[in-house]
């Protein structure tokens, strides 16, 4: 997996509408390699660059970056917020129900939304959020 570089990091923040701070470069390119990572998660790996920051930063700047459309938020039940820079394909997620461990999974059938309600109530559907709950490979081995 190739590392997202600053420049790139730059571009993808300015391309989006926001001021490329050292903060948001730093969340984006640990989400490149970090995939489905918490907050908490975030914060460790930025503090290395950015020894300075706080968590509150970190919350902070993953909120701007998922109202900009750059960060995806999934909250998988049980579990802290989750980020990831996969977005825009309206793709779901496979949660383990014993280490929790989080991976994507495409699109079941179709275009996106892969699924239709049968009854929309009026609204006006864009995305469909499915998870799939089991058990990892990992888990699999030693249960």
């Amino acid at each position: 997996m190739t590392t997202m570089t600053d420049a790139a990091a730059s571009d993808a923040l300015r391309t989006a509408g926001l001021k490329a701070t050292a903060p948001r470069r730093s969340v984006l390119r640990v989400l490149e390699t970090h995939k489905h990572a918490d907050a908490a998660e975030v914060f460790a790996a930025v503090r290395d660059d950015l020894p300075d920051t706080s968590l509150q930063a970190v919350y902070g700047v993953l909120g701007a970056l998922t109202e900009a459309g750059l960060v995806r938020r999934i909250e998988p039940a049980g579990s802290p917020a989750r980020y990831e820079r996969r977005v825009g394909d309206n793709h779901h997620h496979v949660v383990c129900t014993s280490c929790g461990a989080v991976e994507d999974v495409n699109c079941v059938i179709g275009h996106a939304p892969c699924l239709t309600p049968s009854n929309t109530s009026g609204f006006s559907i864009q995305t469909a959020d499915v998870t799939f709950w089991g058990l990892c490979p990992a888990c699999q081995a030693t249960a």
